[in-house]
């Protein structure tokens, strides 16, 4: 795994831009795997990276595992129980005409998603760190963001 790039006081105004600059930096057809504690950050990110055209509200997939919105896919592993699952879902019949596949909750299942993608998928990971110490006027408190990349 290889640190691509970090930025620190992430507030939520800032997550638009800062998804313009993570597709600028990955190609097409990546998995990001977003991993970091309850409230990190995680689907409201999400929100902001998916470019629905259709205007869908995009929500977490909790309960359906997996959600299509527009050119992404958006996974929440966070109920999984065993690798086996993975391998039930049949990644690649919701990554047809996908350009990014975003995973939440996905690290432990890594080796499971990398088998189930075609060889020109890309695997990334986005950790998110809560930074209680930086905190803006509403004092609500910043995110440390790493973008790593999986070999």
């Amino acid at each position: 795994m290889e640190l691509i790039k970090e930025w620190d006081g992430i507030f939520e105004e800032n997550l638009e831009s800062l998804s313009e600059e993570i597709k600028s930096i990955i190609p097409l057809e990546s998995a990001i795997i977003l991993t970091g504690a309850v409230g990190a950050g995680k689907t409201t990110f999400t929100k902001s990276f998916i470019d629905s055209d259709e205007g869908d509200e995009v929500c977490s997939p909790t309960y359906s595992v997996i959600n299509e919105n527009g050119n992404c896919a958006h996974a929440d592993f966070y109920r999984l129980k065993d690798s086996e699952e993975v391998i039930h879902l049949e990644l690649g019949l919701y990554l047809e005409d996908k350009d990014y596949f975003l995973i939440e909750w996905g690290a432990p299942f890594l080796k499971e998603i990398s088998r189930n993608l075609d060889e020109q998928w890309e695997i990334f990971e986005l950790k998110f760190e809560i930074n209680s110490q930086l905190s803006n006027s509403d004092n609500i408190s910043s995110r440390k963001i790493q973008l790593f990349k999986h070999f």
